[in-house]
């Protein structure tokens, strides 16, 4: 080219956005030579007269168009619940606003917000333009809130942060504490440091107060940022909302029955079974929230945002607004009710020989516990349950029993810990704190779901639908490693390089089932697996040993299921309220946003519960109590006390004069002279010496003696102490101590 001209150069690099810088357009332009100054001097005219915005040191792009890969800002959340990005260059935003859609690919990470940036992938259809996140950049300060209590001081106060996480305390000067009172629960923006000193900040919002019994789900839910009221708009919908109209295949005369919790507020699945010849015939239906909810309608897109319900000790942020959850969708007794409904046939091993998918209408012929489920079939009936034993619950128990024979043959991941609950009271104080028991009923409800689930991914693979698959990998090479080295402490070898089956961990479970290390060797297995995501690609699900799997019983609470139900629907031709081709395309990003709420809303209920279990605590300061270390660092050991579950700290620096060094295969500390030790799964007796409810902190004082040092323990020369390595008589070290 002999002289390159605005136009030419505008043309190039809307048709090669990822390859603008000047070099590349040069390049591509075929520009030699002196005409190199040429094509210089026409960039920086494009650049000044606002034609051109440069998106990093050397690129650029046209202001109306964007790179197919750049660093985007999220700038606000639209009146649909969206969060809206724009792209970021050199001279600040240009180009249009992005919806922001989640992480591309498989890739996961922390839920960006309001004012922070990312390096995302842009894209355009029917003029809508998205952005998928490849890497969030670390947010600052200045734009993190933190949440804590507030403390009045003569010219205005300290914010002590609720986090563990978090170990600064905030000065706010008096013009920034928002009216807050000592003991407020506050939520504050960080301000940029311009000395030494306390950190400051100033309240954005007052979210309750410290004497409240419930400021421990207050705190999570203001933390994690969980969705809490509902927009007037979604509630005037959710209570005129109309039932698609369809045609549905009647099931109100099959005897479907939903055994719940006691204290379950909705029912989103209800279970029938009969006997055949050869075999089970076996009905599971799920309530058709898709017939309520329709894709892109205001129900939707504030379902679709909170990803999930979050469930704490005394109350429920739910997905779906009270109309729908507990009304309209919930399978209430005796009601009729719309119904999404896999009908499977299994022979008498349990293999399952077919399955049906059905738009139907049912009615629950009752509404049990499992308590009363299980009080039943051993013989007891109450009142509830006498009429459904024979012609429900004993042919229900008849199914599971072929279920279970074909269950103990796939061999999936027999893990099972004690799973407790925090009671709560009316007043919202901890009335107590209980393991949940666990019956035959709950084990056939999870097996009737799981093929439920099973059929669901079966049935869309087969129509050649694309899925929103449950996955979960197997562990790692690194996590199978840590687990090998522990075992050889317990003198078991574990086999590298073998392909890792869940045969192998049951049968290591079982063989310690009965001894003093059961819960510290299944408290390793635990750790050693993997986390369970959501995906639109396939890897199949470890834990269960499956091949294939989708989460399809639960639309009232995962938004995962109901991305189902509608690929079900359309997939089955079962009515126009299906999955549409945009929302298919989109699977992936989806998937990875329900990652996110689903670990938003976990990580909000483990703190709750801590706190809750704190105060529970608190007014018990010097009693003992029996407990179990549950994990080992160089900092200390956790200790998870036996009667409330509660997980408190024993620092290393505290134990004893000894130095302790830190054996991460062993999962011990141990004296670095005697060789005496405290190892994972240890039971032993503690002291509470603090409680900080505020943020959940229990810390503890080892009242037991450690175990004698193994057989051929040598001492370490004092020189060899180090990280990890801690004594009680060093006064200038912390009680919590990282390295």
């Amino acid at each position: 080219m002999d002289h390159p001209d605005r136009q030419t150069v505008i043309d190039f690099i809307k048709a090669n956005p990822t390859a603008s810088s000047k070099q590349e357009i040069a390049k591509g332009l075929g520009v030699k030579g002196r005409e190199r100054q040429t094509l210089r001097q026409v960039l920086k005219e494009l650049e000044t007269d606002g034609t051109l915005t440069r998106t990093g040191r050397r690129q650029w792009a046209v202001k109306e168009t964007l790179p197919a890969t750049g660093v985007i800002e999220f700038q606000r959340i639209n009146t649909d619940g969206e969060l809206i990005a724009r792209a970021v260059g050199k001279q600040g935003a240009f180009g249009p606003e992005l919806i922001y859609t989640g992480y591309s690919g498989r890739r996961s990470g922390k839920a960006p917000g309001v004012g922070d940036r990312g390096l995302a992938k842009t894209a355009a259809r029917d003029g809508i333009w998205t952005a998928s996140l490849m890497k969030l950049f670390e947010a600052r300060d200045t734009e993190a809130l933190v949440t804590g209590v507030f403390e009045r001081t003569a010219r205005g106060g300290r914010i002590k942060p609720s986090s563990r996480k978090e170990k600064r305390e905030f000065l706010v000067v008096e013009a920034d504490t928002n009216s807050a009172e000592t003991g407020d629960l506050v939520r504050a923006r960080p301000l940029p440091q311009k000395s030494y000193g306390l950190s400051r900040a100033r309240i954005v919002d007052i979210i309750g107060n410290q004497e409240d019994p419930r400021a421990a789900a207050l705190l999570a839910i203001a933390a994690h940022d969980i969705p809490t009221d509902f927009p007037v708009s979604v509630l005037e919908q959710a209570s005129q909302i109309k039932p698609a109209k369809i045609k549905r295949e009647d099931l109100s005369s099959v005897p479907l029955v939903t055994i719940d919790p006691a204290d379950a507020g909705d029912h989103d699945d209800a279970i029938y079974a009969e006997p055949l010849k050869d075999g089970w015939r076996v009905i599971v239906a799920i309530a058709d929230v898709a017939a309520y909810v329709q894709s892109a309608s205001l129900l939707d897109k504030e379902a679709k945002k909170r990803g999930n319900s979050t469930y704490f000790p005394d109350r429920v942020i739910p997905m779906l607004p009270f109309e729908l959850s507990a009304g309209e969708c919930s399978l209430k007794e005796g009601v009729d009710r719309y119904c999404l409904a896999v009908e499977m046939e299994f022979d008498k091993s349990g293999s399952k020989r077919k399955h049906r998918f059905i738009r139907g209408i049912m009615r629950s012929a009752g509404g049990i516990s499992y308590a009363q489920a299980q009080t039943a079939i051993d013989g007891s009936p109450c009142e509830k349950t006498k009429p459904l034993l024979e012609p429900v619950l004993k042919p229900l128990w008849g199914a599971y029993e072929a279920l279970k024979t074909a269950r103990e043959k796939r061999g999936p991941l027999e893990l099972e810990l004690p799973e407790r609950q925090v009671a709560i009271d009316d007043d919202g104080n901890v009335a107590g704190v209980f393991v949940k028991d666990r019956y035959d009923a709950h084990k056939l409800v999870e097996e009737m779901m799981i093929q439920a689930n099973v059929a669901a991914a079966e049935e869309l693979e087969k129509r050649g639908s694309k899925l929103l698959y449950r996955i979960h990998d197997a562990p790692s090479d690194a996590k199978i490693a840590a687990l090998a080295d522990f075992l050889k402490t317990l003198d078991i070898k574990w086999p590298l390089g073998e392909v890792v089956k869940t045969h192998r961990f049951n049968r290591l479970l079982a063989d310690f089932s009965e001894t003093d290390e059961a819960e510290a060797v299944s408290e390793i297995v635990l750790r050693s697996q993997s986390q369970a995501i959501y995906s639109a690609e396939n890897i199949g699900h470890f834990g269960l040993n499956l091949t294939k799997y989708a989460h399809f019983t639960s639309p009232i609470r995962r938004y995962s299921d109901l991305i189902v139900h509608r690929a079900l629907i359309t997939a089955n031709r079962l009515g126009s309220d299906g999955l549409n081709d945009r929302d298919a395309a989109s699977l992936q990003d989806l998937a990875s946003h329900l990652v996110q709420t689903e670990r938003r809303s976990m990580a909000a209920e483990r703190e709750a519960t801590d706190r809750y279990l704190a105060g529970f605590l608190s007014d018990q300061l010097g009693v003992d109590f029996a407990g179990r270390i549950s994990g080992v660092t160089r900092a200390g050991l956790f200790v998870r006390l036996s009667e409330t579950g509660a997980d408190g700290f024993v620092p290393a620096s505290r134990i004893s004069r000894d130095y302790w060094y830190y054996d991460d295969g062993a999962q011990a500390l141990i004296a670095e002279q005697s060789g005496r030790r405290y190892e994972m799964g240890q039971e032993v007796i503690v002291r509470l010496k603090e409680v900080t409810p505020i943020d959940g902190g229990i810390l503890l004082e080892l009242v037991s003696k450690p175990k004698p040092a193994l057989a051929g323990h040598k001492p370490k020369p004092r020189s060899a102490s180090g990280k990890g390595a801690f004594r009680r008589s060093n006064t200038r070290q912390k009680g919590r101590r990282k390295s």
